[in-house]
């Protein structure tokens, strides 16, 4: 498992933020899946180098975390992955669609692991997180960080949406699971289950 960071800026409803990304390559010599297409194709396919890339999972459509998804895909050969629910934020970033589509429970199998799909709404519609059992990790793009859900104040997002999922899907992993994000560090999700009471007194 590797983590690439890639620098660039998050735009919408009018803002741009520069913002620095956790890409995911998951896989052994022979065989990965990209978690992300984050920003700029040539640093994700050099992590690749010569692997066949089985999948591109995107957590979700913000220009930030798919704005590099078209060229990674045809550099590496690979399909690109999307829930239906984000294709109103990826059409604000590129005009070809998707090139297959992602929903709840779905399983990638790569280099002998599965990931499975999990449907976790809120930062966006469509934003979906990525469980491997098999590793012990779960890759939640802007949905968990360390410290509590994504931001839901932008179009398109809902604070009570995202905490359902929070609660009802990521929460109830093992608590000794690895949370991979989009952003920033790890953490876990017994480090974050203690937390949930506070984050919904506080409101984001």
């Amino acid at each position: 498992m590797t983590r690439v960071v890639t620098a660039g800026s998050f735009s919408l409803d009018g803002g741009v933020w520069d913002v620095k990304n956790n890409v995911w390559v998951v896989g052994d010599d022979y065989e990965c899946v990209v978690i992300d297409a984050a920003h700029w194709a040539e640093p994700i396919v050099a992590a690749v180098g010569g692997r066949t890339v089985r999948a591109v999972l995107l957590t979700h459509a913000h220009n930030d975390h798919v704005n590099a998804a078209p060229e990674l895909c045809a550099a590496t050969d690979a399909p690109s992955y999307l829930h239906p629910a984000d294709r109103v934020l990826w059409d604000q970033v590129h005009e070809s669609a998707p090139d297959r589509e992602i929903a709840d429970g779905n399983e990638f199998e790569v280099a002998g692991v599965t990931l499975r799909a999990l449907h976790t709404p809120g930062h966006s519609p469509g934003a979906c997180s990525f469980h491997s059992p098999e590793l012990g990790v779960v890759f939640t793009g802007d949905t968990l960080f360390q410290g509590g859900p994504g931001a839901t104040g932008r179009s398109y997002s809902d604070f009570p949406t995202i905490i359902d999922s929070i609660r009802d899907k990521l929460l109830t992993l093992p608590e000794e699971t690895v949370v991979h994000t989009g952003h920033g560090d790890d953490t876990s999700i017994g480090a974050e289950l203690p937390d949930l009471g506070a984050w919904i007194a506080r409101g984001h």
